[in-house]
């Protein structure tokens, strides 16, 4: 399955060795940093076994493209095979989203055949991330829509500002979410919300989403709009001492 997802990526980054940039370490940079759509940190000091995928694709708003989506499967799998990362947190450096979900601008230019590729990646690299047997947290300092949230939702904790907002909005473009939010939210929210939810395409800000059990916490947005990613670290510094590698025995 990961390998096959791998391989649906039409641009693929290139593994490089893991290199000290500003009191992080950065991995796999084929691309200038300035350039790199997704890119994994590795903590370093009191919070060194936390690893960071920082999504930043403003001009989309980390809609998942070939680009991004090829770059993200790279973060996954870096942290799987990295013995050293032992808590991981996924967050979004663009303000005021998460992730957008899937990019339709670039998927309405692929043929039928290339529209069931690029699908399917998606759902492989979902699964991949819902199997990472490191914990990881979803830090939603912004919008986190359709398959932004799906990702969202196979992190093992999600964190939430206030001014977030969250939903599965397929179903007002007429179609249904297509990522595993189908499946996984009802296991967050109970089968009746979830369906509500969904039939509607309703979106809820964080605290509503706190309510209905859709995210484990919610904080106070600050000024910076990185509430839930500081909050979702110190829930990395608070795993971190005594984590193991829990998808051994839980799920």
């Amino acid at each position: 399955m990961a390998a096959s997802s791998r391989s649906l990526w039409a641009a693929c980054a290139v593994v490089r060795p893991v290199n000290k940039i500003s009191g992080l370490m950065s991995c796999f940079s084929s691309l200038s940093e300035s350039t790199r759509e997704v890119r994994l940190d590795l903590l370093d000091g009191e919070q060194e076994g936390i690893a960071v995928i920082a999504m930043n694709r403003p001009s989309r708003k980390n809609a998942l493209g070939r680009v991004f989506g090829s770059q993200l499967s790279e973060a996954v799998d870096a942290i799987r095979f990295d013995r050293r990362i032992r808590v991981a947190v996924m967050r979004s450096e663009v303000q005021g989203v998460f992730c957008a979900g899937a990019d339709l601008k670039e998927r309405a230019e692929m043929n039928e055949v290339e529209v069931e590729q690029f699908v399917a990646a998606g759902r492989a690299l979902s699964a991949r991330l819902a199997n990472l047997p490191q914990p990881l947290i979803a830090a939603i300092d912004g919008a986190a829509v359709g398959g932004g949230l799906e990702f969202a939702m196979c992190c093992d904790l999600l964190v939430a500002a206030t001014t977030a907002r969250i939903g599965l909005v397929e179903t007002k473009l007429a179609i249904i979410p297509g990522g595993g939010g189908t499946q996984r939210l009802p296991r967050l929210v109970g089968m009746s919300k979830a369906k509500e939810l969904i039939f509607t395409g309703r979106l809820v800000n964080g605290r509503e989403a706190y309510d209905v059990g859709l995210v484990n916490s919610v904080v106070e947005q600050n000024e910076s709009e990185t509430a839930a990613f500081e909050q979702a670290i110190k829930l990395a510094e608070e795993i971190l001492p005594q984590v193991i590698w829990f998808h051994t025995f839980i799920g």
